[in-house]
C-alpha cells in the first residue's frame, strides 16, 4: 500500500458484510487501518488511527452510527460516510445534520462506494476551509447548509459543476475579503445572477 493511500476506518455490525467491504476497499487501493462492529468502538478507533475517512453503518450496537458521526465530527478532522438501508433515509438526514459528508444506500455497487468516498473527501476538503472562520460546531453545520444551498443554485442556474460552484464562492470570498458564508448568502439572495461570456458576474440585481 503506498503512502498516499486514503486511510479508512470501517464500522459495520454484520461480520460478513464488513469483511467483504474491507476487501473491496483494499482492492480499490484504500488502506483499511481498522474495522469494528460496534459504534462505541469506532469513535475510539478514529481517535487512535486518525484516518482520512470513516465508513459508518447507521444501526450498530453500543452506539448508533448517527451518534458516532456526531462525536467523530466534534472531536476529529475526519470525513464521514454513512451506510444505510433504503428504509433508513430519515436517519440519513439526521446523520448529515451530525456532520456526515454523504451517504450510501445498501445494496450498492462498487462504483457507487468509490464515488461516495471521493465525494465525501472533496466535500470535507471544502468545509475544512471554513474552520478558520467558524470554530463553533453548530454554527459550522449551519454554514455548510448555507453553502450547499448556494452551490445548488449556481449548479441549477448557471450549469456549473459542484467543484466549480464552490470555487466560485471561494474566489469571491477571497477577492472581497469576506467569509464564504456571506458570499453564499448573497448568491441565495440573487446578488450573483448575471452571466457574461460564461462567467458569473458579481453585480447586484
Amino acid at each position: 500500500m503506498n503512502d498516499a493511500a486514503v486511510r479508512i476506518v470501517l464500522a459495520e455490525d454484520e461480520p460478513i458484510i464488513r469483511l467483504d467491504l474491507a476487501e473491496t476497499l483494499r482492492s480499490e487501493g484504500y488502506d483499511v487501518v481498522a474495522d469494528t462492529g460496534r459504534g462505541d468502538e469506532v469513535v475510539d478507533l478514529v481517535k487512535a488511527h486518525a484516518p482520512d475517512l470513516v465508513l459508518l453503518d447507521v444501526k450498530m450496537p453500543g452506539l448508533d452510527g448517527i451518534s458516532a458521526a456526531e462525536r467523530i465530527t466534534e472531536e476529529t478532522r475526519t470525513a464521514v460516510v454513512v451506510l444505510t438501508a433504503f428504509s433508513q433515509r430519515d436517519l440519513v438526514e439526521r446523520a448529515v445534520e451530525a456532520g456526515a459528508m454523504t451517504y450510501l444506500v445498501k445494496p450498492y455497487q462498487r462504483s457507487e462506494l468509490v464515488a461516495a468516498i471521493e465525494t465525501a473527501r472533496a466535500r470535507f476538503r471544502e468545509f475544512a476551509l471554513l474552520e478558520d472562520q467558524v470554530s463553533d460546531l453548530s454554527e459550522r453545520l449551519e454554514v455548510r447548509k448555507l453553502i450547499d444551498r448556494a452551490k445548488g443554485r449556481l449548479i441549477d442556474e448557471h450549469n456549473l459543476s459542484e467543484n466549480d460552484a464552490f470555487r466560485f464562492l471561494q474566489q469571491q470570498a477571497m477577492s472581497s475579503r469576506r467569509p464564504v458564508a456571506e458570499v453564499a448568502n448573497e448568491v441565495i439572495s440573487n446578488k450573483f445572477i448575471d452571466e457574461t461570456d460564461g462567467s458569473i458576474d458579481s453585480g447586484a440585481d
